[in-house]
C-alpha cells in the first residue's frame, strides 16, 4: 500500500481531513504510539513525507527509494537537502502563505508602535513615569516598501492600503500586484529604499540575498525611516545595522530574525531604545496547523489526480 508519513503528531480533525484527501494511502504519524525505530521503518517506505527531520532524511531519502514528494511544514526551506532531492527526483513544496496573517499583523504592530511611540510608553509604564514623550506620528499617508513581495508581502500591502499608505514593492519578476502602487525588479531596490518611510524585508536566504542589507543600503534610506526584517537574519549585515542605528542613519528597526540567532545576551540590539525585538515568533499562530493542513490536503488532491502537487512548488535549482 502507498504510504504517507507525517513526522508530527496531529489532532483527530486534521487526521480526518488528510485521510479523506488520500484514499488508498496508509497514513502514519509520529505520535506516542510510534517508537523511533518503528517510524524509521515507515519512513523507509514513504512515498510522501509531511514535514521533515533528520530521521526522515536518514531513512526516507535514498536512491531508488519510494519517496516522491516532501511537503515542508514551514515556508523557509534553506536547510533542505536540495542536491539529494534532485538526485532522487523528489518534489518539494513548502507552506508559503501559512504565515501571511500572523506576520503581517506583527509588522503592522511594529510600525504602529514606532509611529505612536508605544515601545517607549511601555518602558515608561514599567518605570511608573508619566511622560508625554513628544510628538506622535501617524502611518496614514506614509510610504511602505516591501522587499520580496510574496504571500506575506501581498497581505501586508493589502492591509497597508487600509491606512491609505503608498505601497512600493520589489520582486524578481516585477509582476504587478493589485495592492502595490509601484512594483520594481531587484534593480529598483535603491529607489524603494530612498522613498520609503518603512522598509519591510520578507526575503528568503539565497546567494543573492546573503548580506544584502549592508552599510551602503542603509545609507540609501531616509534618516526618519524604520527598517523591519521578518525574513531571514542573514540577509542583513548585523554590525552595519547596529552602526546605522547608533549614528542615526535610520530611525529604528523592528526585528524578528537575527544573525546570529538567538541573539546573544551581550548584543547591543537588546538595549537600544529605537529597536523592537521579537524572538523569531512572528509566524506563530494558534491557526498555524489548520493552515498547514489546508496546504497539504490541497496538494494531496492534486498529487493523486495528476502526479504532482500544484501549490507552493519549490525550485530545487533556485532553492525557493
Amino acid at each position: 500500500m502507498r504510504k504517507l508519513v507525517c513526522v508530527y503528531d496531529l489532532e483527530p480533525q486534521h487526521r480526518e481531513r488528510i485521510a479523506e484527501a488520500a484514499p488508498g494511502f496508509e497514513i502514519v504519524y509520529a505520535d506516542g504510539d510510534q517508537a523511533e525505530s518503528a517510524l524509521a521503518s515507515h519512513l523507509a517506505e514513504a512515498e510522501i513525507v509531511a514535514g521533515w527531520s533528520e530521521q526522515a532524511e536518514a531513512h526516507a531519502l535514498k536512491a531508488g527509494g519510494a519517496l516522491r514528494w516532501v511537503q515542508a511544514w514551514g515556508a523557509g526551506v534553506e536547510q533542505m537537502p536540495f542536491d539529494a532531492f534532485a538526485a532522487c527526483e523528489v518534489m518539494l513544496t513548502n507552506a508559503s502563505g501559512v504565515h501571511a496573517n500572523a506576520i503581517s499583523e506583527t509588522v503592522l504592530g511594529m510600525m504602529l508602535a514606532f509611529t505612536r511611540k508605544l515601545h517607549l510608553t511601555i518602558r515608561n509604564q514599567m518605570e511608573k513615569q508619566w511622560d508625554w514623550i513628544g510628538g506622535l506620528g501617524e502611518i496614514h499617508g506614509k510610504t511602505i516598501g516591501i522587499v520580496g513581495v510574496g504571500a506575506i508581502g501581498e497581505e501586508l500591502a493589502r492591509l497597508a492600503q487600509a491606512f491609505q499608505m503608498r505601497v512600493l514593492g520589489v520582486r524578481n519578476s516585477a509582476q504587478p500586484s493589485p495592492f502595490v502602487d509601484a512594483m520594481f525588479s531587484t534593480g529598483g531596490l535603491d529607489r524603494l529604499l530612498q522613498e520609503s518611510d518603512f522598509v519591510v524585508v520578507t526575503l528568503p536566504i539565497t546567494k543573492e540575498t546573503q548580506g544584502l542589507f549592508n552599510r551602503a543600503k542603509f545609507a540609501q534610506m531616509k534618516p526618519s525611516a524604520f527598517f523591519v526584517n521578518i525574513g531571514r537574519g542573514q540577509t542583513v549585515v548585523t554590525d552595519d545595522l547596529v552602526d546605522a542605528l547608533e549614528r542615526g542613519v535610520i530611525a529604528g528597526a523592528g526585528l524578528d530574525v537575527f544573525d546570529p540567532e538567538p541573539l546573544p545576551e551581550s548584543h547591543p540590539l537588546w538595549t537600544m531604545e529605537n529597536v523592537i525585538l521579537t524572538p523569531h515568533n512572528s509566524g506563530n499562530s494558534i491557526y498555524y496547523t489548520d493552515r498547514a493542513v489546508d496546504i497539504l490536503v490541497d496538494n494531496l488532491r492534486s498529487y493523486i489526480e495528476s502526479g504532482e502537487p500544484h501549490r507552493n512548488r519549490v525550485s530545487l535549482k533556485n532553492r525557493y
